[in-house]
């Protein structure tokens, strides 16, 4: 009896001490989307098998590429288990992972993409036909929770950008990945993670539904003085019942872009500085194609040294000319059922931004050849701060292409001050001035609305 309990003292003490090595997994958050929801509900995620855990080592060197070892290790706990990558990781070839059912991942490590050569990628990568996009890797499937640990330092994915941004100087047409690609999602989650420097966008949501994301901390910086290009927090692209919330992001481009098929998104309770506003589009960029946005609540954002903050920009009826990757018009379609609520404006250039003459300069032109693509039921209140000096006295523009081209856009309590302390003013055309609660002002003709 005595050697059994003392053996029974050592399995124990054994047994403790290999769980005190194993390391520590954080439990999955619990997304609610708050305040407000799509009204469509989140399907359920389904259990995971607590024994059916996947931590990925990773391989040696500099130059070595860990996509393999991660793919192993999803294959290998998918449909019930995690994935766990709490380690620092260089990933060098593209991921396919569209093939994931009832997952977790959880990041507390580092993702790094390797940037030696950035043409590797530009051949390499996966490509959409939209905009000339083109990604590191794709996940999709369905009931699929990424996180991470805000708290550790660390659960970072870091797309290197720099190496990018300094070859474009020189080749515009240079193809620069997205740093993280949800594409074929049905239900599912990201939260908790940073991301940082990605070459181009950071996040699309495309072909997906039912996804929530929270918490993320986004930021794009350059080094010398190089010029960042793109870098836009999220773009949704053909998806539905999508909630991004609770999140900072620093960047140059779209804090939030919905591009074309983009419904029931919910955007809330964001911090942006340095970009291009929460944006509608760009829509109508491809001639005879249709383009819906419908059905979108934006919410409690604050924007800071931004180019524009509420923002809808849609191609004219006539094909234009604007980047080297980026030319379009003539597209059809309709904005519908849009409304931004409680928007805190610090120095941002225009605090309200409606054009249906994107990427074209000649305000005649668009004029002439109006935008096929309608923008209809659209509430823009409870705006309130400053405008940068950009275009003092004027805060922004509501120039619409046609009188039928646009309808019900409503503007209400509504106080923004410029920094000269003259009255405000605002751009108007083509809109019902009697909806709108500001300082209308007639257009003045040609105007540069190419602002990315």
């Amino acid at each position: 009896m005595r050697f059994s309990s003392v053996f029974s003292v050592f399995a124990l003490c054994a047994s403790l001490a290999e769980a005190s090595r194993k390391p520590q997994i954080p439990t999955r958050p619990v997304l609610t989307p708050a305040p407000y929801n799509s009204g469509k509900k989140f399907p359920d995620s389904a259990p995971r098998n607590k024994h059916k855990k996947c931590f990925v080592k990773p391989g040696k060197g500099e130059n070595r590429d860990d996509a393999a070892r991660i793919k192993t290790a999803f294959k290998k706990c998918n449909n019930g288990g995690t994935v766990v990558l709490d380690q620092s990781y260089l990933v060098s070839s593209p991921l396919d992972l569209t093939f994931l059912k009832h997952v977790d991942v959880v990041i507390t490590g580092e993702i790094h993409f390797n940037a030696k050569d950035v043409y590797y990628w530009a051949s390499n990568s996966f490509k959409y036909d939209f905009q000339n996009m083109s990604t590191f890797w794709k996940w999709g499937g369905k009931d699929v929770n990424i996180y991470g640990d805000l708290s550790n330092g660390k659960s970072v994915i870091d797309g290197h950008g720099q190496a990018y941004w300094e070859e474009i100087v020189t080749n515009k047409s240079l193809l620069r990945p997205i740093l993280f690609s949800i594409d074929g999602l049905k239900g599912g989650s990201m939260s908790n993670l940073r991301m940082r420097n990605s070459p181009n966008w950071f996040n699309i949501i495309a072909n997906s539904s039912d996804i929530i994301i929270s918490d993320l901390d986004i930021q794009a910086k350059s080094t010398g003085g190089v010029k960042i290009a793109n870098s836009d927090g999220w773009d949704t692209y053909r998806s539905d019942n999508i909630v991004i919330q609770n999140s900072f992001v620093i960047n140059t481009d779209d804090c939030v872009s919905f591009k074309p098929n983009s419904t029931n998104v919910i955007i809330q309770n964001l911090d942006c500085t340095g970009s291009h506003g929460i944006s509608v589009g760009s829509l109508g960029q491809y001639a005879n194609k249709t383009d819906i946005v419908e059905n979108l609540y934006v919410y409690n954002i604050t924007m800071t040294n931004a180019g524009d903050f509420a923002r809808i920009k849609v191609w004219p009826g006539i094909q234009s000319s604007f980047q080297e990757l980026l030319n379009g018009g003539g597209g059809l379609g309709y904005v519908r059922n849009v409304t931004y609520d409680t928007l805190h404006s610090i120095n941002n250039d225009r605090a309200i931004t409606i054009t249906q003459c994107y990427g074209q300069k000649n305000q005649t032109l668009c004029e002439e050849h109006p935008a096929n693509l309608t923008i209809e039921d659209v509430t823009i209140k409870n705006v309130w701060g400053t405008t940068s000096l950009s275009t003092d006295p004027e805060a922004g523009t509501l120039v619409c292409s046609a009188p039928d081209r646009c309808s019900n856009i409503r503007a209400q309590n509504i106080t923004i001050d410029v920094p000269s302390g003259n009255t405000t003013e605002w751009e108007c055309a083509n809109v019902d001035e009697s909806l709108l609660d500001i300082n209308c002002v007639s257009t003045d003709g040609d105007r540069d609305t190419t602002n990315g």
